[in-house]
This record gives C-alpha cells, structure tokens and sequence, in this order.
C-alpha cells in the first residue's frame, strides 16, 4: 500500500482533482475542507504528507501546519501548502512554520504529484 496523504482544501474541484490523480499514483487519499478537521484526521491516523490550502476555513494553513510541527508526535508529516497568494512574504511564512514545500495556484496537478513523490522519496533517504 501506497504512502498516505491529506488534502485539506475547501475547493471541491481541487480536491477531486487531487484525489483522482493521488489514488492513480498509488498514494492512500483521505480528504478535509477546514482546519480543525485537518488535525482530528492527523490525531485519528497520521499522514506521510499533508497538501493544506493556506485559506481553508476555520483554523488557516498557516495555524495547522504550526501545530503540526509543534507535535513531537507529527515529527514525521510531511507538509506541502497550497495558495492562491503567490507573494514571497506568504512563500517564507509558510516556509518558516515548517512547510516543506509551497505551491501556489493555480497548478499543474500532475506537477504536484511528482512534487509529492519527491518529498516523500526523500523523506525516506
């Protein structure tokens, strides 16, 4: 069975999108559209990766992956954001809470996957 990964993204398109071609890949897809569903899924069975919008409702991308990194218990999730906002200031603020990558939308879905496969390839080395 393939790595697990959790796409915390309220745009409906995006995550059926995500899913599909994640599932193709091989990969274990679980989905969440807001903040606080985002950490129960992780509490309930952590992912390898997690791909979090930054502008999900409730807690932001910002908020949830902090609290992944705060959790000594999450030491091993990987996170890629998601935005729509492209600035450089969001890119390090992403950066600096832990994120291991950050993709801005709109993006290439397949880029993504091999973003993912990358990450967690090297996650593994």
């Amino acid at each position: 069975m393939g790595a697990s990964i959790l796409v915390a993204d309220d745009e409906p398109n995006i995550v059926l999108s995500l899913e599909f071609l994640l599932r193709q890949a091989g990969f274990r897809v679980r989905t969440v559209s807001n903040g606080e569903a985002a950490l129960a899924a992780i509490a309930e069975e952590p992912p390898d990766l997690v791909l979090l919008d930054v502008m999900i409702p409730g807690r932001d991308g910002y908020a949830v992956c902090q609290e992944i990194r705060a959790n000594p218990d999450w030491h091993n999730v990987r996170v890629v954001m998601l935005t729509a906002r492209g600035g450089e200031i969001q890119r390090e603020k992403g950066l600096s809470l832990g994120a291991d990558d950050y993709v801005t939308k709109p993006f290439s879905t397949r880029e993504l996957v091999e973003r993912v496969r990358r990450i967690l390839g090297a996650a593994r080395n």
